[in-house]
C-alpha cells in the first residue's frame, strides 16, 4: 500500500524475478477519477493524497487484456498469440482488420498473417481448470505456425482460478522452439488500462530481449502508439534517416528479432511517455540503454527538443541541427498561416478555448502543441494520471498555465456534461470511447488510428504540426454535422443530470 511518504515508488528497481509487474495504482500511485486545477492535482500526488474511487454508474472503459493490447500483439509478424480466456475476451482482436488493413504495402507495411488462438475457457474449466487447454494451444501454435514466440495472455477468469501459468510455460517450453512469453493481463487485477501495457513490457523484458552482442549506435527504440498513424511512423523514419539513424518501432509489426535487439539500441525515445516507461526503465536496468520520457516529437518546440534529446545520445547534434533549420524553413510559413487563422478566428482578441480528451502520453505532448498554435487550453480530460508523469506534467504546467483536469477513464456522460458545462469553442474526442457531438461548436478528434493512411492524419513532427493544425482549423469551420445532430436526434441523459453542478456526481463518497 502507498503511504504518503512514498510517492514517487516508480522509481524503485523493476523485479523480473517477479512473473509479472506491479500494478500502476500501486507503482505510481495511479487514480481513475479526479476533477479540479491541474496545479492542485501535482500538490495532492506530492503529498499523497490522491486515491482511486468508485462510481455508481459507468459506462465504457477498457480492461488490462483488451485495451489495445490485444491488437498490438497480434501484429508481432512471426510470433503467435494465445488467449487463455473465454473466447469472447478475444474478440477485440478483430479490430486488427479496421485498424491495420488500409494501410497499403506499398507504403511499407510489412506482410503478416493473423496468428491467432484461444483456449476458450468455459464453466466447468472454472471448476477443474485449463491447463491442459493452455498446453494443447501452445503445441497446436507450434505446430501450425512454427512461430519465433508464442505470447500468453492471461485473462479475468484464468486470474480468478489461479490457473498456474508459469507451470504450463515451464513444462512446455523444453519440447517448444518458439519462446513462450507470458502476459499477465487480468483485465480484475487493476483499474487502470496502463497496468496491460507494462504487463506486456514484463513479458518482453523478461523472456525475449537478450543481452547485447554489439552496440548499433543509429538505431533508436520507439514503442510506437496504435494512435499515430502510419504516415507517422514514415515520417520520423524519414527524419531520423536524414540524421543517419534508424527507428526500431515496436511492438506493431515488428519482428521478434527487433524485441530481442532492443537491448542493442543507442537510446529510447518517446512517443507516449506513460506507454514507453515500463520498457524505457527495463532497458536502461538492465542492459544500459538510456532512455527519456519528455517531450514527444509533436509541434515544433517540442519535435526540435526530441530530435536534440536523441542527438545528445547518438552524437549526431549537427546533423539533428540540419535537420531542424530545414524542416523549420520548410513547414514554418504554413504552421505561421495556420496559427494567424486560429487566432483570428473568433475575431474578438480572445483565443479559441479548447478541451481535448487526451491519454497521459497527449496530456504532456498536444498541450504544449496547441498552446503553440495560439489556443486555450482551458481544460483537458486525461484517461488517468500516475506520478509516473508528475515531473513532467509539471513543465507543462510552467509552459501553458493551469488548467482543469478532468481524470474519468474516459467516462462518456462526465464527458458530455464537462463538455455542456464549459462550452468550449472545439471539443476534442477518443476514436475509440465516448463522445459528445452534440452541440453547435467546434468537436472532431484527438487522434487518428494507425489504419488511416491519409497524409492530413499526421501528428507527429513538423509536417503533422501542420497536418493536425489544419484539421483543428476545418474542426472549427465544419460544424454542420453537429448542428443536424443537435436538431434531429435527442440527448443520451437527462437534462437534470446537466443541471448537476459536478460533473462526477456518480462518485462514490468513499474512496478506496
Amino acid at each position: 500500500m502507498q503511504s504518503k511518504n512514498d510517492v514517487h515508488i516508480c522509481d524503485k528497481k523493476l523485479n523480473l524475478e517477479e512473473k509479472t509487474c506491479p500494478n500502476r495504482e500501486d507503482r505510481a500511485n495511479g487514480i481513475n477519477v479526479y476533477y479540479g486545477p491541474v496545479t492542485q492535482l501535482i500538490k495532492d500526488a506530492k503529498a499523497g493524497n490522491l486515491k482511486l474511487s468508485e462510481r455508481k454508474f459507468q459506462q465504457s472503459a477498457g480492461c488490462a487484456l483488451n485495451f489495445y493490447l490485444a491488437i498490438r500483439i497480434s501484429t508481432i509478424r512471426d510470433a503467435v498469440l494465445i488467449f487463455h480466456a473465454p473466447v469472447g475476451c478475444s474478440a477485440s482482436a478483430l479490430g486488427y482488420r479496421e485498424l491495420f488493413r488500409n494501410i497499403p504495402a506499398a507504403d511499407g507495411r510489412p506482410p503478416f498473417d493473423l496468428h491467432w488462438l484461444t483456449t476458450g475457457i468455459t464453466e466447468k474449466d472454472i471448476v477443474y481448470g485449463a491447463g491442459d487447454k493452455l498446453k494443447k494451444a501452445i503445441r497446436v501454435a507450434e505446430e501450425r505456425y512454427k512461430p519465433r514466440a508464442i505470447f500468453v495472455l492471461t485473462s479475468c477468469a484464468s486470474g480468478i482460478i489461479g490457473e498456474d501459468i508459469e507451470g504450463a510455460v515451464s513444462a512446455m517450453q523444453p519440447h517448444i522452439k518458439a519462446k513462450i512469453v507470458p502476459v499477465h493481463c487480468e483485465g480484475i487485477r487493476s483499474r487502470l488500462v496502463q497496468t496491460g501495457y507494462d504487463a506486456f513490457w514484463h513479458g518482453v523484458l523478461k523472456y525475449l530481449v537478450k543481452k547485447p552482442e554489439k552496440k548499433q549506435d543509429d538505431l533508436i527504440n520507439i514503442a510506437s502508439m496504435l494512435s499515430y498513424t502510419w504516415q507517422d511512423r514514415r515520417e520520423m523514419t524519414g527524419i531520423l534517416k536524414r540524421m543517419g539513424l534508424r527507428p526500431n518501432f515496436v511492438p506493431e509489426f515488428a519482428s521478434v528479432q527487433q524485441l530481442e535487439d532492443l537491448s542493442e539500441a543507442a537510446v529510447t525515445a518517446p512517443l507516449c511517455a506513460s506507454y514507453t516507461d515500463y520498457i524505457s526503465r527495463g532497458l536502461e536496468q538492465e542492459y544500459g540503454v538510456p532512455y527519456f520520457m519528455y517531450p514527444s516529437p509533436v509541434g515544433f518546440q517540442n519535435t526540435d527538443e526530441w530530435l536534440r534529446k536523441i542527438a545528445e545520445y547518438t552524437g549526431k547534434e549537427r546533423e539533428a541541427e540540419t535537420v531542424i533549420e530545414e524542416e523549420h524553413r520548410k513547414w514554418g510559413p504554413r504552421m505561421d498561416a495556420i496559427r494567424k487563422e486560429l487566432q483570428n478566428f473568433k475575431g474578438n482578441g480572445k483565443k479559441i478555448e479548447m478541451l481535448g480528451a487526451l491519454g497521459q502520453g497527449r496530456l504532456l505532448s498536444q498541450l504544449p502543441y496547441f498552446d503553440e498554435l495560439g489556443i486555450k487550453s482551458s481544460a483537458a480530460l486525461s484517461q488517468d494520471y500516475d506520478n509516473l508523469i508528475l515531473e513532467d506534467l509539471e513543465k507543462v504546467v510552467d509552459q501553458v498555465g493551469d488548467f482543469n483536469i478532468l481524470v474519468n477513464t474516459f467516462q462518456a456522460a462526465e464527458q458530455a456534461h464537462i463538455t455542456r458545462m464549459l462550452n468550449p469553442d472545439i471539443t476534442l474526442t477518443c476514436p475509440f470511447q465516448g463522445s459528445a457531438y452534440k452541440r453547435n461548436k467546434g468537436a472532431t478528434r484527438t487522434h487518428a488510428v494507425r489504419c488511416d493512411n491519409l497524409k492530413w492524419s499526421q501528428q507527429t513532427a513538423y509536417a503533422g504540426a501542420v497536418a493536425y493544425g489544419s484539421f483543428l482549423l476545418q474542426g472549427m469551420k465544419s460544424i454542420s454535422w453537429q448542428k443536424t445532430m443537435l436538431e434531429k436526434t435527442q440527448y443520451g441523459y437527462k437534462d437534470w443530470y446537466f443541471r448537476q453542478p459536478n460533473p462526477l456526481y456518480y462518485l462514490e463518497k468513499d474512496a478506496v
